[in-house]
């Protein structure tokens, strides 16, 4: 079911206002998930059946993205606010340290969340802040390519190139590794929601100084990344392994940044093992790889 809340959230900047839109789904443990830069939440939407036969899957716009209204002004889109506003998020819906699952930007700031123990386990798929400063320009001037790219494209070639899967390969080749599994419509909505995005260029220029280097310890964490990524290179999971060392780090054979269109059972499989309760045992494993 789709809605919106407004809340007051406690950002570093004094309390403020804020409204997001999310999609509610399923039963048992709560679960929110979070897209990534210039996305909506609908790009969980080929794993979310299947999360919600055991979770309670709450699929959230982030601030300016999708049907979420921008940030109040003033507010910078960094990591403390955007995280203050989550746990607003969290705190409005009676959420009790829910799962989290993110993708990109949002499998950092599921991190984050984690490190600050707001949540009860993570599942970062192709997080951001794992880069050198080399592959962070390089991924930065990819987004800003693709954002002037859709802004740039009429929306009748849009959807006449979604018709085809050579189209939807030129429009999302970037971020899946099987573009044609998507549908033209989704690859048209995404194409939109990359053009309308507020706070895109903010978002990028607070992620310039970004590096994730603590530990989240006390709950189960899992970095997945996939083979084909092409924005977030893989490497960049062997240092999220040396950062969170009882991290299960998995690879996601054939698939590119954006796992969940290219293998939804596979990305459905790692996020709800991911947010399973682990014994002693499990959570001292030092690497674990899923494969097919």
């Amino acid at each position: 079911m789709s809605a919106t809340v407004s809340f007051t959230a406690p950002t570093p900047h004094g309390p403020q206002r804020v409204t997001l839109a999310y999609a509610r789904v399923g039963a048992g443990e709560p679960l929110i998930l979070l897209h990534g830069i210039g996305h909506h939440r609908q790009a969980w939407d080929p794993v979310v059946d299947i999360l919600a036969t055991e979770r309670d899957v709450i699929a959230v716009d982030l601030p300016g993205c999708g049907r979420s209204p921008a940030l109040p002004d003033g507010l910078p889109y960094d990591l403390p606010t955007v995280n203050a506003v989550l746990g607003a998020f969290c705190a409005a819906l009676e959420l009790d340290r829910p799962h989290v699952a993110g993708n990109s930007l949002g499998g950092l700031l599921a991190l984050e969340l984690g490190r600050e123990n707001l949540v009860r386990s993570v599942t970062a798929l192709s997080p951001a802040g794992f880069w050198s400063e080399a592959e962070r320009r390089y991924a930065f001037g990819v987004l800003r390519g693709m954002r002037a790219t859709a802004q740039r494209l009429p929306l009748s070639l849009v959807e006449r190139l979604s018709r085809s899967a050579a189209g939807r390969t030129v429009l999302t080749s970037t971020i899946y590794a099987r573009p044609g599994r998507r549908s033209p419509e989704a690859v048209v909505a995404e194409t939109l929601a990359l053009a309308h995005a507020e706070g895109f260029f903010e978002t990028l220029r607070a992620g310039r100084s970004v590096r994730f280097t603590d530990d989240v310890p006390g709950l189960p964490v899992t970095v997945a990344w996939g083979s084909r990524d092409r924005l977030l290179v893989p490497r960049q999971g062997i240092r999220a392994k040396h950062a969170i060392p009882r991290a299960r780090l998995v690879r996601l054979p054939g698939c590119g940044h954006v796992p969940m269109n290219d293998d939804p059972a596979l990305v459905a499989r790692v996020v709800l093992d991911g947010s399973r309760a682990q014994p002693a045992s499990a959570l001292r494993t030092s690497f674990s790889t899923v494969t097919l």
